[in-house]
């Protein structure tokens, strides 16, 4: 990239807002936000650098924007080379999509024993693309970068404050571990990790 216009991102935020202000239900508020992360993610001459920056042993979870009443939020996902997320859920609804690079999605169920399998194919997610995640349909999958070999970085809207949702990350037994993300936005105090707060007596 080179000069930088964050004005889509201001306006994408506009009109997030304003969408989430009307009385839609979950299925029109996905349909309606995903034609809008669509629109911003088609042209990738916004995000500034400081929020595309990889880590070089894992993911990084960049806050772009809360909603003060804590409706939405929206960040910025940075994948080093082959990394990948561990298996997950999210608990609120939520939008993915492509700005640079590719990922590869695969969504994963419950089966009668308790353990967790793939379901369906991995879909692979490019430059423009959206996927919708939801607690009522499809909400644990594992995400990976595409490629071995350069950084690849999606924007991600969540129907809530991701950085302070209790979720969970399972293993292929089903045992799930709860964690609170926190974000990874350098300038911003980590409030959610409450496994850094020091204690004085």
């Amino acid at each position: 990239m080179t000069t930088l216009q964050v004005a889509p991102l201001r306006a994408f935020l506009a009109d997030f807002t304003r969408l989430v202000q009307e009385p839609y239900d979950q299925a029109q508020t996905l349909t309606r936000g995903g034609q809008l992360l669509g629109a911003l993610v088609r042209n990738d001459d916004w995000l500034p650098e400081v929020f595309a920056q990889p880590h070089p042993a894992h993911y990084q979870q960049y806050l772009l924007y809360a909603d003060p009443l804590s409706r939405f939020s929206v960040v910025s996902f940075v994948w080093g080379a082959g990394q990948k997320t561990p298996i997950h859920d999210h608990r609120v609804w939520g939008l993915i999509g492509m700005l640079r690079g590719a990922e590869i999605s695969q969504n994963y169920a419950h089966q009668p024993d308790g353990s967790l399998q793939p379901e369906g194919d991995p879909v692979t997610l490019r430059p423009g693309d959206v996927e919708k995640i939801a607690p009522d349909v499809l909400d644990i999958h594992q995400v990976s970068n595409f490629y071995s070999d350069q950084v690849s970085v999606s924007i991600h809207v969540y129907g809530g404050n991701i950085g302070a949702v209790s979720r969970a990350v399972y293993a292929p037994d089903g045992t799930e571990t709860t964690f609170i993300s926190g974000y990874s936005s350098p300038f911003l105090p980590n409030i959610w990790d409450l496994s850094k707060e020091n204690h004085h007596g």
